[in-house]
């Protein structure tokens, strides 16, 4: 089973043309392209409309999460609407199946949230703004947990686009880790099971990390990954055997 993911292409008005070249050959490459946030630059309807034309007609499926910068316009859900009329399973606390030559996918998504990680972290305690930072990252932890919890799939995937461990962060200043990731976002990956976690965000981070309970978590932001996608190769078989 062969997963195409990238994230934090961030496209704009200026941009078309600039993706699909290294994408129209995908169905020869891989099973199904994962995009983790941060596809537009500032969030609006006109650069999620530059995003559905380098990412339609493809020939795999499709599944994305939206990113902080495709919020910064307060248009994330027509973005999102936009793009599941292109085909693309947009994902918010939901999971989707998709049935591939070597077995069936399940791909759960969140955005996601900071927080920070064990030890270094924000708490749910004094200011209502403080307790509103922390209580959103909760909800989406437990919105991923409930979208892992809904798979019965070969292979189980999680999409978020904020990440779940600071292992993928190595090369970010420590400061602002908080605003990465939370640890809140590997709980449910690691007590539901997945086989593999992606997430983007961390343009300065690293590509491969692991989460207490051994999941693979790959960071897929472009600026680390270097190119249009990476190409993670996943054999149910062998898997199955492991759990």
């Amino acid at each position: 089973m062969r997963i195409a993911a990238v994230g934090d292409v961030h496209l704009g008005e200026d941009s078309r043309g600039l993706l699909r070249p290294a994408l129209e050959h995908l169905a020869g490459t891989a099973d199904v392209l994962l995009l983790a946030g941060d596809l537009t630059r500032h969030g609006t309807l006109d650069e999620a409309r530059v995003v559905a034309e380098e990412i339609a007609g493809l020939g795999v499926p499709v599944a994305a999460v939206l990113g902080n910068h495709d919020h910064h316009s307060d248009a994330a859900e027509p973005i999102a609407n936009l793009l599941r009329e292109t085909g693309v399973a947009v994902l918010e606390g939901d999971a989707v199946r998709f049935d591939l030559p070597d077995g069936s996918l399940g791909v759960a998504g969140v955005k996601g949230f900071g927080g920070g990680f064990a030890g270094k972290c924000a708490s749910r305690f004094g200011e209502r703004e403080m307790k509103d930072f922390v209580e959103h990252t909760m909800a989406s932890a437990d919105a991923l947990r409930k979208a892992l919890q809904s798979l019965d799939t070969d292979v189980v995937v999680a999409l978020t686009h904020y990440a779940p461990i600071p292992g993928t962060l190595h090369g970010e200043p420590p400061e602002i880790h908080p605003f990465l990731g939370s640890y809140l976002l590997c709980e449910p990956i690691d007590e539901v099971g997945a086989d593999l976690a992606l997430h983007g965000h961390a343009h300065f981070g690293c590509e491969q990390g692991v989460t207490p309970g051994g999941v693979r978590v790959r960071n897929v932001a472009q600026p680390v990954i270097r190119k249009a996608y990476a190409l993670y190769e996943l054999h149910p078989a062998e898997l199955s055997a492991r759990r």
